[in-house]
């Protein structure tokens, strides 16, 4: 999943990652923290950090690589256990053309 913070602007820290669903799916486990669903009532995001209410917009990865809300050239940060899976199956890149991180 994609997963960039909104706390202090429109356009925050991002990476690509691995979550956990919860069986509802109206929370997300990633790294440690816990995300809730902004039910639709978040400004440019849809869930929040359960223990500190920071906002977050999480979202599947796109093929086409454009995962930033507004479309923005900064860089994305992708898990290691994560990256060669998005590269080949989200990106469909293979071995050779697969970026190192």
């Amino acid at each position: 999943m994609y997963i960039e913070y909104k706390g202090e602007s429109l356009t925050g820290e991002a990476r690509i990652g691995r979550v956990q669903f919860s069986k509802t799916g109206k929370s997300i486990h990633y790294n440690g923290k816990t995300f809730q669903t902004l039910g639709g009532q978040g400004f440019k995001a849809n869930y929040f950090d359960v223990e500190t209410g920071e906002h977050y917009w999480i979202s599947g990865c796109k093929k086409d690589g454009g995962d930033r809300l507004y479309g923005e050239r900064i860089p994305i940060h992708i898990d290691e256990d994560a990256r060669e899976e998005y590269w080949k199956q989200i990106r469909s890149r293979t071995n050779n053309t697969i970026p190192k991180q």
